[in-house]
C-alpha cells in the first residue's frame, strides 16, 4: 500500500514546557494541517482556550465517552483524565494531513495503531529553560515540579522518534526547521509500481 500525503499523522511530543504545543500550532497553521485535540477533565489554565488547547470536559462526560468506546487513548495524569477520540483522527485523516500534541505514552499508542503513517517529532529544551517558560506561563512552583517529574523519561524517548529538534529559544528557527521537515513528507510523489 502506498502512503499518500493526506494520510500522514504528525505527532509533536517531548517534555512539558519544551514548546511542543507552540511549535506544533505554528507549523500546523503554516502548512494548513488540521489539529486533533485531546479531551481532559483538568481545569483550564488562564492561557488556554477550550477547543483550541483541549476539549475541557467533566469527569461524567469523560466517563460516558469511555463507556461508549469513543477513546482510542486515555490516560490518568496527576489525577486528571486525558483522551483522544478515534473518530476525530479518522475524520481528520479523511480530510488531509493532521497533527496531534501528545506525551510519549499517547504517542506510542497512536504509533501502534497507525504504524508508519505516524511521524513523531520530538521537541525538547533543557530543564532550566522549561522552568523559566513555565514560570512565565503563570504555573506555581508545585505545578512546575510535578511537570518535571517525567522530564528524564521524556528526554529518553527522543531516539524513538523520526525527528528531534531542540527549541532553544528562537521559536522562528524551530518552526522553520520543523516546517521543512514536514514539507518533505507532504511533497512526496510516491507511485505504486505494482
Amino acid at each position: 500500500m502506498v502512503t499518500h500525503a493526506n494520510e500522514f499523522i504528525f505527532i509533536f511530543t517531548g517534555p512539558d514546557g519544551s514548546g511542543r504545543k507552540t511549535t506544533a500550532d505554528a507549523v500546523g497553521l503554516t502548512l494548513g494541517l488540521k489539529k486533533v485535540i485531546s479531551y481532559t477533565t483538568r481545569t483550564k489554565r488562564p492561557i488556554e482556550e477550550d477547543g483550541q488547547d483541549y476539549h475541557f470536559v467533566t469527569e461524567t462526560d469523560f466517563h460516558k465517552a469511555v463507556e461508549n468506546g469513543e477513546f482510542i487513548e486515555q490516560l490518568n495524569i496527576g489525577g486528571y483524565l486525558y483522551g483522544i477520540k478515534g473518530k476525530d483522527i479518522e475524520t481528520g485523516v479523511a480530510e488531509g494531513s493532521i497533527y496531534l500534541i501528545l506525551n510519549r505514552h499517547g504517542t506510542e499508542l497512536i504509533r501502534k495503531l497507525y504504524g508508519e503513517r505516524v511521524i513523531r517529532i520530538f521537541v525538547y529544551a533543557d530543564r532550566n529553560t522549561i522552568v523559566q517558560r513555565q514560570r512565565e506561563d503563570g504555573l506555581t512552583e508545585q505545578e512546575i515540579q510535578s511537570k518535571l517529574v517525567d522530564y528524564d523519561e521524556d528526554i529518553n524517548y527522543a531516539p524513538h522518534c523520526e525527528h528531534s529538534v531542540e527549541n532553544i529559544g528562537d521559536l522562528g528557527h524551530t518552526v522553520f526547521h520543523v516546517t521543512n521537515v514536514i514539507e518533505e513528507y507532504l511533497d512526496r510523489d510516491l507511485i505504486d509500481k505494482d
